[in-house]
C-alpha cells in the first residue's frame, strides 16, 4: 500500500511549466482531487498535504530541493514516519515515452534521472514505484536538459495533461495493497515509446 507519492520537479515560477516538472503538475491534480492543499514543511524541505481516510494514510510531497536534491526529501520522510521504500511512488517526466503517455512500473535503475539518481543515492534502494510521465525525446542526448528545461508546445502540454485522467481516475487504486491491475490497465493504454532518433 503507497504510503508516500513523491511528485518530482524544480521549485520556482520560473520551472513551474517545464516538462521537467510533470510530476509536480500529477500531484497538483492528485491534491485537487483528493481535496487537499500543500503546505512547506522545512524538516522534510518538502511542500507536502497528508491523505487520510479510512484505513488510508498517505502524504503527497513536491521536494524544493530542486531535481538533483530530490532524495533528501524522501528520505526525510520515510525515517520520520519509519516507511519503506516499497510505500513510495515516486512521479516523474520520462523522454522515453511520447507525450500522452503513462505508464507504472517498479524497480529499475534511475535511466539518466537526476531525481530518480539521487532518490537511489540517499536512500540506498531502488525498489519503489515509478509513475513515468511520457514528455517525448528532443531526438539527442545532446539536447535533453534544454528540452526538459522547456516548456512543451501547446499540443503536446495538453497530450502530457489528459494523460493524467486514468490515473487520477483509478488513483484509489494508489492506496489499495494490489497495484498490478492498475499496472496493467495503465500500461496497456499506452502510445509507442518516443523515438530519440526522430
Amino acid at each position: 500500500m503507497i504510503k508516500l507519492i513523491v511528485g518530482l520537479g524544480n521549485p520556482g515560477p520560473e520551472y513551474l511549466m517545464t516538462r521537467h516538472n510533470a510530476g509536480f503538475w500529477f500531484v497538483d491534480a492528485l491534491a485537487k482531487k483528493l481535496s487537499l492543499s500543500f503546505s512547506f514543511e522545512k524538516k522534510f524541505q518538502a511542500e507536502v498535504c497528508r491523505y487520510q481516510k479510512a484505513s488510508i494514510d498517505c502524504w503527497l510531497c513536491k521536494p524544493q530541493t530542486f531535481m538533483n536534491g530530490s532524495g533528501a526529501a524522501v528520505q526525510a520522510i520515510v525515517n520520520y514516519y519509519k516507511l519503506t521504500m516499497d510505500q513510495v511512488m515516486v512521479v516523474h517526466d520520462e523522454i522515453d515515452l511520447s507525450p500522452g503517455t503513462v505508464r507504472l512500473k517498479k524497480g529499475g535503475g534511475h535511466g539518466g534521472h537526476n531525481g530518480l539518481r539521487d532518490i537511489i543515492q540517499a536512500t540506498g534502494n531502488s525498489d519503489f514505484l515509478r509513475l513515468r510521465i511520457g514528455v517525448g525525446h528532443p531526438g539527442s542526448k545532446d539536447k535533453v536538459v534544454p528540452y526538459v528545461l522547456g516548456r512543451a508546445s501547446a499540443d503536446e502540454e495538453e497530450q502530457i495533461i489528459q494523460s493524467f485522467s486514468l490515473a487520477l481516475e483509478k488513483s484509489d487504486q494508489f492506496f489499495q495493497d494490489n497495484l498490478n491491475k492498475l499496472m496493467t490497465e495503465l500500461n496497456k493504454k499506452n502510445k509507442p515509446e518516443a523515438d530519440p532518433s526522430a
